[in-house]
């Protein structure tokens, strides 16, 4: 019986995949199944990826002729996963040896519904290591408790699919499955379904995966139509919200999140088009004016001077009124 499958979405990552590589070979093991899944690759990331297949005998490889994107190149790996338990990595990150071992034995010693991990931070050589928001560790917590307060940072504004380890019955449940349709900011409606419908969860003092910033190419660095999806992202969990029966809180909460990610990508906005960026504050204007007043008066406050600031002069003085 396979223990864990780990599912890596790789897409031109020719200049990073043997990092990953080592990673997965340092944490071979019978009982786990590693599954590349090469999303269009164009350089040389899908012969990397055979060569290493013949060396790893775990390594199973899925190709997409054509892109699907992040959230669709994990959904396949997925479908043909077998392991009780399921971890996720992406083409450009690394692992440390014996990294799955210690997620397997913390989410079997704990006998939750997933745990989630701490991860290092790359800069090039800088190294700064990302804590997990949740205080208590090892031991098991109710994910909807996690979700609030509204102006702290909580464990749904720590969204990263690969910082954990899910049980089996999560992705029976669908809870797993990614919406294709993001090719960004994928991983928020995913994590607010996790902590509202899954039954338990915990955090361990575990930071053993490296994630590589500032990676030219990569979701976070791109500067053409697909840093606008996270309206659409945002957009779904408050429609999710509808009937939740703690959805005044939780509302106030997402509303806090969608804020501050519209003031950041207000900020870096120069990397944008100057038609995306007109875009940009279109929509942005169009979703803060839609937002209920009540709980803009209530959350606009903790967001500080500096972003306040930010909305009137790019989105107008009369869209926080």
């Amino acid at each position: 019986m396979t223990t864990l499958s780990v599912i890596v979405p790789a897409r031109n990552v020719q200049g990073y995949v043997g990092d990953m590589l080592r990673g997965l070979a340092a944490n071979a093991r019978d009982d786990f199944e590693y599954i590349v899944v090469d999303d269009g690759s164009t350089d040389r990331t899908p012969e990397i990826l055979a060569a290493a297949a013949e060396r790893i005998p775990q390594l199973t490889v899925v190709r997409h002729d054509q892109a699907k994107g992040l959230s669709g190149a994990r959904n396949a790996g997925l479908a043909v996963s077998t392991g009780r338990y399921i971890s996720y990595l992406d083409g450009d990150d690394w692992v440390v040896p014996g990294y799955f071992a210690d997620l397997v034995e913390a989410i079997d010693g704990l006998g939750c519904d997933f745990v989630r991990v701490d991860h290092i931070q790359v800069f090039g050589r800088r190294r700064v290591v990302e804590r997990a928001p949740a205080p208590r560790r090892g031991v098991v917590l109710k994910p909807r408790e996690s979700i609030l307060p509204a102006h702290d940072k909580t464990m749904v504004d720590y969204p990263y699919a690969w910082a954990g380890v899910f049980r089996r019955e999560l992705a029976d449940a669908g809870m797993l499955t990614f919406d294709e349709p993001l090719l960004t900011a994928e991983d928020r409606p995913w994590i607010w379904r996790l902590h509202r419908l899954a039954g338990s969860y915990a955090v361990v003092s575990l930071a053993g995966l490296h994630y590589r910033r500032e990676v030219a190419g990569s979701l976070t660095q791109v500067g053409d139509a697909r840093q606008l999806h996270f309206f659409d992202s945002f957009d779904m969990v408050l429609a999710e919200l509808a009937d939740d029966p703690d959805r005044v809180g939780y509302t106030r909460k997402a509303v806090r999140t969608y804020l501050a990610v519209i003031a950041h990508h207000l900020s870096e906005r120069e990397r944008l088009t100057p038609a995306l960026r007109r875009q940009l504050r279109a929509r942005a204007r169009t979703t803060i004016k839609g937002m209920p007043p009540e709980v803009l008066a209530e959350v606009l406050p903790g967001l500080g001077g500096e972003r306040t600031r930010l909305f009137t002069q790019q989105l107008g003085t009369d869209v926080i009124l």
